[in-house]
């Protein structure tokens, strides 16, 4: 196939040697291509002495990092306070990056931030090999962080990635609005929840008619997820009406564990709920805050679940048509309610997706296939259109192309079985598409450092993807 791309003294990108952190990311020095043939063991795995932070970074072998995932096990999905041992997420989370978005595994660096635990069971645990006091907080904490991020752009430049995962709300909303603006950060709980939801109801609106505008929504939990998804909403209606976002808040309504989040509460709210305090009487149930708001969209970010009792979702079938109920919380046993009840409840008119997998829902005849509403859909291609581009910030207008990019990846076929996200066998060609879109939106903001800009960005995308080569066995 003829390169579209622009030519650089003559040769194409695609055929450039992989020295530059273009193609697949950076020189494959260890092998990776070849890694199940050749490589028996991780070549970089060694033990890092205690120093400074930046000392201790220095003694990863690996120079040309690209994406960095970081905890500091404070809230760990359906877990809580693991303190070191929340590891686990950074590398699974960065397995993803590589397995669904194409990073080179080599420019990956999980890490784990240890400031202490406040889980009694850890620290009474003699096997627990994490520092043995509670969690470091205030000013101790603001500094610790404030010398680890310098060390990250210090040691790896500018356009380096830094995924913030699984801090507690007090934490992480402080962490993304401190450090946005001087580094490359996303924060997965935050914005790229909002990311892939927004995407599902960018998607729906094909079965439910009109534009995110004409919708009310209601949110059970108002937490790091539930106010992350309700801003994009906000964002995404303020860019398609021109309204100021403001405005586009009065659609959005959030219920927190003392009900109704309303301006009467205003005193008395953390700084996150705050621009969500509209004016109404108090409510306290979510039942009765779905007879007063009369949502056609209902959300649930709360982490408890069977929130979403029948009688719940009976009044949003009773209001709505085609009612759109997305039981987001995670692990199953948390999620608000199930396919099950959201399909039986409603009579079979609910648009039902979840934050965890649920199986295929047979009623009246018709067999129904729950979306499901993961992170994974976005994270992984997002980060791969910053890396492609040489973003240096992240823009809300780029989660805005994320989310669209997905919606657009769902098929009539899809939306025919009630789905309104893409099966996920697709995710490779997924990504690609998301991290086109988001670098285009890079180029046209002026945030993107590698030029040229390819001619198709798609592509080009698929072209900087790393696909690993097995042996094959008989």
């Amino acid at each position: 196939m003829e390169s579209t791309f622009k030519e650089m003294d003559g040769e194409s990108v695609l055929d450039l040697e992989d020295k530059s952190g273009v193609g697949g990311g950076v020189e494959d020095v260890y092998g990776e291509d070849r890694a199940s043939q050749d490589q028996l063991v991780t070549p970089w795995t060694v033990s890092v002495a205690r120093g400074k932070i930046l000392e201790v970074l220095k003694n990863w072998p690996e120079k040309s990092i690209q994406v960095i995932v970081v905890t500091d096990g404070e809230r760990i999905l359906g877990l809580g306070d693991l303190g070191c041992q929340g590891m686990g997420i950074p590398v699974g989370k960065l397995a993803l990056y590589t397995a669904l978005g194409g990073v080179r595994p080599s420019v990956c660096l999980p890490i784990t931030i240890d400031v202490g635990t406040n889980n009694k069971k850890l620290l009474d645990d003699e096997f627990y090999i994490g520092l043995r006091q509670n969690r470091a907080t205030g000013q101790e904490y603001a500094d610790l962080l404030d010398e680890f991020m310098s060390a990250l752009k210090q040691n790896y430049g500018e356009k380096v990635l830094i995924q913030f995962e699984d801090f507690a709300n007090h934490n992480a909303f402080e962490l993304l609005a401190k450090y946005r603006t001087t580094h490359l950060v996303f924060n997965d709980d935050i914005q790229g929840t909002a990311a892939v939801v927004l995407a599902g109801l960018v998607a729906a609106l094909t079965l439910v008619g009109g534009t995110l505008a004409d919708h009310t929504f209601l949110f059970l939990g108002a937490g790091e997820a539930g106010t992350g998804i309700a801003e994009l909403i906000a964002l995404e209606i303020s860019k398609k009406t021109n309204a100021p976002v403001e405005e586009t808040r009065k659609k959005i309504w959030l219920v927190d564990s003392r009900g109704l989040v309303v301006s009467s509460r205003l005193e008395s709210l953390q700084h996150f709920k705050k621009p969500w305090a509209h004016d109404h009487e108090p409510v306290k149930e979510l039942l009765e805050a779905v007879k007063a708001i009369k949502p056609t969209v209902l959300i649930g970010t709360s982490g408890v679940g069977r929130t979403f009792t029948k009688e719940v979702v009976e009044t949003m079938a009773s209001l709505n048509e085609k009612p759109l109920i997305l039981a987001l919380s995670n692990p199953t046993s948390q999620s608000e309610c199930t396919a099950e009840e959201a399909y039986e409840w409603s009579e079979g008119r609910a648009i039902f997706a979840s934050g965890s997998p649920f199986d295929p829902v047979e009623y009246n005849g018709k067999v129904f296939m729950p979306g499901q509403a993961n992170n994974a859909y976005i994270f992984p291609g997002f980060g791969l259109g910053l890396i492609m581009s040489g973003t240096v910030r992240v823009h809300d207008d780029l989660l805005l192309a994320a989310s669209e990019a997905l919606a657009t990846q769902v098929t009539e076929e899809n939306y025919a079985k009630g789905l309104i996200y893409p099966p996920f066998a697709n995710i490779r060609k997924i990504s690609a598409h998301i991290a086109a879109q988001v670098a285009a939106k890079a180029y046209e903001l002026g945030l993107a450092s590698r030029l040229p800009r390819p001619k198709d960005l798609v592509k080009y995308a698929e072209s900087c993807m790393y696909t690993p080569v097995y042996r094959n066995y008989r």
